[in-house]
């Protein structure tokens, strides 16, 4: 544990101290976003633009975190344990891809489709069986949607196969 501990803080660190516009914390153990992590950020937060927390074991992610990197692009938690996204998550006015997938999702989340610039949603690998369909066709950028390996209901099965302006990869392909 002492070994992810330092390898979070190098990461931090770097990021600071380089004036990077991305965060990764992939492989560090983590069952949620560090408190400390806040605090050593909030000087730079605004200039984040990428954070990687995939592959730990995070079981929530909180509005904090979605209310502090207000101008983030891109956000990887692919491989953790969430089942769900705080509502603050549709206050990410800059975002356009998340990748979600391999997670233990079982209802879409809905919030997603209220983010206007949100080009990019991989839910690849969860326990999702309906996905919003009408509501993701309203959304203005997005491009690409991932729900293959879900449990996806015959209803939203037949819903995928008919055109969308944005590409669907789901198991219902041929």
């Amino acid at each position: 544990m002492a070994e992810a501990v330092a390898k979070v803080a190098r990461r931090i660190n770097a990021t600071v101290e380089e004036g990077k516009d991305s965060v990764d914390l992939s492989q560090c153990m983590l069952i949620s976003f560090p408190e400390g992590v806040f605090k050593v950020l909030r000087s730079v937060s605004e200039n984040i633009r990428v954070i990687t927390l995939a592959d730990n074991e995070m079981k929530a992610i909180s509005s904090k975190f979605f209310t502090t990197f207000t101008q983030l692009r891109e956000l990887d938690l692919q491989g953790n344990v969430l089942t769900k996204l705080p509502d603050a998550v549709a206050e990410m006015k800059h975002l356009t891809s998340i990748n979600l997938a391999n997670n233990k999702f079982s209802i879409f989340p809905d919030k997603l489709t209220e983010i206007p610039t949100l080009e990019r949603i991989d839910l690849l690998g969860n326990n999702i069986t309906e996905v919003p369909l009408e509501k993701l066709s309203n959304m203005p950028s997005l491009k690409w949607l991932n729900v293959k390996s879900n449990p996806l209901d015959s209803n939203t099965k037949s819903a995928l196969q008919s055109p969308h302006k944005f590409d669907i990869l789901s198991t219902a392909e041929t």
